[in-house]
């Protein structure tokens, strides 16, 4: 009975634990679902902003939104290509890391962009856009280069595979019109035999071949038409 009771007492333990770590990564994934929405949503508003304040003002400003601008879209346009094509060519994980380190220089410069927005000297600011745009050119360069390296490379692989597709299609439909093979007809073997049979009759009898008895003919009873019928036995006397 005890031994009953302790069975019945871890496994009670045992759903339990097992109901707290479910709950936990219940809880974990919604939490993560909640911070990508949120995440996503700020993105959203940000560029928002960025793109209203690239267009709607002139000056210092306009220029760093636009900045920030070029370079938050084109970061995320090489990481969604990366990301993807990885999925299917393992051997983009090294751009990849590639990537990630790229992305490190352009966090660091988005950061310095956004302080140099709420930076009141702007004669300052001014000064330092040159250097600012040269950094900005060089990072997103850096970050379109991968990305259609990515995309070359996987509209290559489609294009092989499509190649080998066509020649396999190819060589199926040629297998599949061998119909025009003349095959000998049942009236062109009725016709070749015919002519052979009057061709034996017009040629007669060949060598060991009897001829015809033209003085004595044969008896009737002992004349068989078919091979299957039976022959007549002569008469005898007594």
């Amino acid at each position: 009975m005890e031994a009953v009771i302790l069975i019945l007492g871890l496994l009670f333990v045992a759903f339990m634990a097992l109901g707290v770590y479910v709950s936990v990564k219940v809880i974990g994934a919604a939490k993560r679902g909640v911070d990508r929405t949120i995440t996503q949503a700020r993105r959203t508003v940000e560029e928002t902003t960025l793109r209203a304040k690239s267009y709607g003002q002139v000056g210092v400003a306009g220029e760093l939104a636009q900045l920030r601008l070029s370079l938050r879209t084109s970061m995320r346009a090489t990481q969604e290509a990366l990301q993807a094509g990885v999925a299917e060519d393992a051997s983009l994980s090294e751009s990849l890391g590639l990537f990630q380190r790229l992305s490190v220089h352009g966090q660091e410069l988005d950061d310095e962009l956004k302080r140099l927005e709420r930076e009141p000297d702007r004669a300052t600011v001014a000064s330092l856009l040159p250097g600012l745009k040269q950094r900005t050119e060089r990072i997103t360069h850096s970050a379109e280069s991968l990305r259609w390296a990515a995309r070359d490379r996987a509209r290559q692989f489609a294009d092989d595979d499509l190649a080998a597709l066509n020649t396999q299609i190819d060589v199926e439909a040629g297998a599949l019109r061998h119909w025009t093979v003349e095959e000998p007809s049942p009236g062109a073997d009725a016709d070749a035999d015919a002519s052979g049979r009057g061709g034996d009759r017009a040629r007669g009898p060949q060598a060991g071949e009897e001829g015809p008895e033209a003085l004595t003919a044969r008896d009737p009873r002992a004349q068989t038409g078919y091979p299957w019928q039976k022959a007549v036995r002569p008469e005898t006397t007594n």
